[in-house]
């Protein structure tokens, strides 16, 4: 009986340590708010996709990659479209991740009743206020923060106007008067401006921290600064460039994360061990400077990446980790409950010592209870199948349900 029981509690154990392991939860160990991905219906459509997206442990966060920006919600004046993001809304809440909504004010992906309407100042004003009180009370209380506007500025710091309907007609003051729309139908969400070449030092770089000061001398809120982080295996840098530059914007009293995180190396002959390297610093970088709440990569597989001819991700287009993955995960340091190593020679030791002792663990019943976020039921697995109160075991795959 005391080994039966000795099994159960290994059993028990082994089965936390499993399911507290991955990129989000590193993160969370190491003092991060959260690890997280983009995503899109096209991934919810693809269960082997959807699989790896909804695993609370390696993402506790998302980002709708297009499905929450103005063409998408807003396809005419005044009618409003949430279906597709809704959809990604709800999987988000049924698995406990936070939001980062994204984008609500930027120069592309605006439709064609916006750009060719003819609006005057105060017309276009008063659309983009009444797109962002929309858009943003459709979901208040449902996302941590907005990327209220994105990519306002030219390579060389100075604010867009070419090709931007905002900058052309309403000029810069359009930045302070979305976040204050933004401010005004969620104050509960952190507004964000999002941009990229923005991770080091330089023009851009300086532009938007001009950009943060000039919102909060007009009175609005601003708390934070999203670095986008489109990057080039083998152009990343120092990790130490990177902190002194995230510190150039903390300093300015808002938050920083890398917000669309990828590392582009070519398909054809990429280099996945530098692609890995890369990665790692950029973690390191986030972990060093307080003021960074956490990492979201731009998608996590190949197969639907945004970038053409490149294998950015730290999944393949077949779903495989590569070399990224294990970087990430060891930049972060230990999980909570012990390093991958630990839990892998724990889960052989486990199911050595119910064979040898006990026989096989029992599937629920008998007592057995597996905790919050642990296992509960897969293909192959044989561990407690009944959650603690008040979980329930939900399915996640044909391999993985767990105690939510």
């Amino acid at each position: 009986m005391v080994g039966l029981l000795s099994s159960l509690f290994a059993c028990l154990t082994a089965a936390s340590l499993v399911s507290a392991d991955g990129l989000n939860a590193r993160a969370v160990a190491a003092g991060k708010k959260y690890f997280g991905t983009a995503i899109s219906t096209t991934i919810l459509n693809d269960a082997s996709a959807n699989a790896i997206g909804k695993n609370f442990q390696d993402f506790g966060q998302y980002t709708c990659e297009n499905e929450m920006k103005f063409d998408a919600t807003e396809p005419s004046r005044g009618s409003f479209s949430y279906g597709n993001a809704d959809k990604i809304v709800a999987q988000a809440q049924a698995n406990g991740q936070i939001l980062r909504c994204h984008a609500l004010v930027w120069h592309s992906q605006v439709p064609s009743w916006v750009t060719s309407g003819g609006f005057n100042n105060a017309t276009l004003i008063s659309i983009m206020q009444n797109h962002i009180a929309n858009v943003v009370g459709h979901y208040k209380g449902k996302c941590y923060a907005w990327d209220v506007v994105n990519e306002a500025l030219n390579e060389d710091g100075s604010y867009r106007s070419s090709g931007s309907v905002w900058g052309s007609t309403i000029g810069p003051a359009f930045i302070p008067i979305a976040f204050a729309a933004a401010a005004a139908a969620d104050p509960g969400a952190k507004l964000y401006y999002n941009d990229y070449n923005c991770d080091k030092a330089g023009a851009k770089a300086t532009g938007a921290q001009n950009l943060i000061k000039m919102v909060k001398s007009y009175g609005a809120p601003i708390h934070g600064f999203g670095m986008q982080g489109h990057m080039t295996t083998g152009q990343v840098g120092s990790a130490s460039a990177l902190v002194s530059n995230m510190q150039g914007f903390t300093a300015l009293g808002v938050e920083v994360a890398y917000t669309e995180l990828d590392m582009a190396t070519p398909s054809s002959n990429p280099n996945f061990n530098q692609q890995a390297t890369d990665y790692a610093t950029v973690v390191s970088a986030c972990k060093q400077v307080a003021g960074c709440v956490g990492i979201t990569i731009w998608g996590f597989t190949d197969r639907y990446t945004w970038i053409s001819n490149s294998a950015p991700l730290p999944w393949d287009t077949n779903f495989q980790k590569k070399a990224a993955y294990a970087s990430i995960l060891n930049a972060w340091g230990s999980a909570g409950t012990g390093s991958s190593t630990t839990t892998a020679t724990m889960t052989t030791t486990i199911v050595t010592s119910s064979t040898t002792s006990a026989g096989p663990a029992p599937s629920g019943g008998g007592g057995c209870a597996a905790a919050h976020w642990a296992q509960c039921g897969g293909t192959g697995y044989t561990g407690c199948t009944t959650c603690a109160s008040p979980y329930t075991c939900q399915y996640s795959n044909a391999w993985y349900s767990q105690c939510l």
